[in-house]
């Protein structure tokens, strides 16, 4: 999607504005127009973004992301798997009900090796990271006995022993 096909016509408009209210006001408008510009630009890829989320929420499990490249967004589309193929992919995936909660974003801050092991995990399922993240969640915290120890729910250190325990288990 190529925003400057939307912009160039606002600029062009915004300093014809000008330009009829004179010299003047004309060269103001052309000191503005590029941090004007900048803000529209954001302003569209905000809105581009909360387009993707609602869109998103109603096609989940699919995913609907918006990509920068070369300063141009993009979508990237990633469909809910066919119901045989979903079985097939992932026979071991917990069953969960589904999540009507609104969605939230987070913030994950990974190693460059572990990212790139994701996206590799993630291309080979034919899903979108963030679907492979969410469903590699929704596994851990569903199966308690592949060692996941959350606060509160691990095992108890014999009384006295001052010992704590938790972490992951193999």
């Amino acid at each position: 999607m190529n925003l400057d096909g939307y912009l160039t016509p606002l600029r062009e408009q915004f300093l014809s504005a000008a330009a009829s209210q004179g010299d003047e006001a004309r060269a103001v408008a052309e000191r503005l127009v590029v941090p004007f510009e900048s803000a529209l630009r954001l302003t569209l890829l905000e809105a581009l973004s909360g387009a993707a989320e609602e869109i998103t929420s109603d096609l989940a499990p699919g995913t609907v992301d918006v990509r920068l490249r070369g300063g141009e967004p993009e979508f990237v589309v990633t469909p809910p798997p066919a119901p045989a193929a979903a079985e097939e992919a992932a026979p071991s995936a917990p069953a969960s009900e589904p999540d009507d909660s609104p969605l939230t974003r987070i913030n994950l801050r990974l190693g460059e090796t572990l990212k790139g092991r994701i996206e590799e995990a993630a291309a080979a399922e034919k899903i979108s990271v963030n679907a492979w993240l969410v469903r590699a969640a929704e596994t851990a915290v569903s199966r308690p006995q592949w060692g996941l120890i959350l606060p509160g729910t691990g095992p108890t250190p014999p009384p006295g022993s001052g010992q704590r325990f938790t972490g992951w288990v193999r």
